[in-house]
């Protein structure tokens, strides 16, 4: 089952075309937080990477079959995130499947997506991912590792995995904020080279997913 699983998935990675997603979530959290990012990644990475991502950014809910056309979907916010049993159970079977998430904590999202990843893989911990991770290494090179965009508390930046069977299927920004750097300069006036580091690193995670 699991390897039929895959060959959907993979299938209809190659009939849609290379798109991208933004997750719809339940619990309150501002899901649709920072609105001029993903269009502004994509367009970076379509310019400077070999991706050909098309622009319309989808957005998809956890518990929906549209979920299985994308090869990696997006979740961000400040506050609570909740996933039911419907969208637990779907959100695992596209992960295992080939799928990729990526969460990028704007500011008090830690608490929430850590409980509710652990709905879908109570077995599995977040990983802090050592700099020389090949995420880290793809059209960008960040020897450090993740990057630090905004400053909360002082802390510094920590990019989390959760692998299953040695793949990395979530990659979650923590103290970066890099989906901030992504929007328009004018949202939060950040210099052009902040906002480069982010839009970088966003390109390198678009990359790695689509290849793993």
């Amino acid at each position: 089952m699991k390897f039929f699983f895959f060959l959907f998935l993979h299938c209809s990675f190659l009939t849609f075309g290379q798109q991208v997603g933004i997750l719809k979530y339940d619990g309150g959290g501002d899901w649709y937080a920072n609105p001029t990012s993903l269009p502004n990644l994509v367009k970076f990475s379509n310019q400077f990477t070999q991706t050909s991502i098309d622009t319309n950014i989808i957005t998809v809910e956890p518990d929906s079959e549209d979920i299985f056309n994308l090869p990696i979907v997006f979740l961000t916010g400040h506050g609570n995130v909740y996933f039911d049993d419907s969208a637990v159970e779907n959100l695992k079977k596209y992960l295992i499947s080939g799928g990729f998430l990526h969460v990028s904590d704007n500011y008090g999202l830690d608490k929430y997506i850590r409980r509710e990843m652990r709905k879908i893989f109570p077995k599995i911990d977040f990983k802090e991912i050592p700099a020389n991770h090949p995420i880290y290494h793809q059209t960008f090179k960040f020897s450090k590792g993740l990057p630090k965009i905004h400053e909360h508390d002082k802390k510094a930046p920590q990019g989390f995995g959760l692998f299953y069977e040695g793949r990395l299927v979530v990659f979650y920004d923590y103290e970066s904020d890099l989906s901030d750097g992504w929007e328009d300069r004018a949202v939060h006036n950040n210099p052009n080279e902040i906002r480069e580091k982010a839009l970088k690193m966003g390109s390198n995670i678009i990359e790695y997913a689509f290849k793993n």
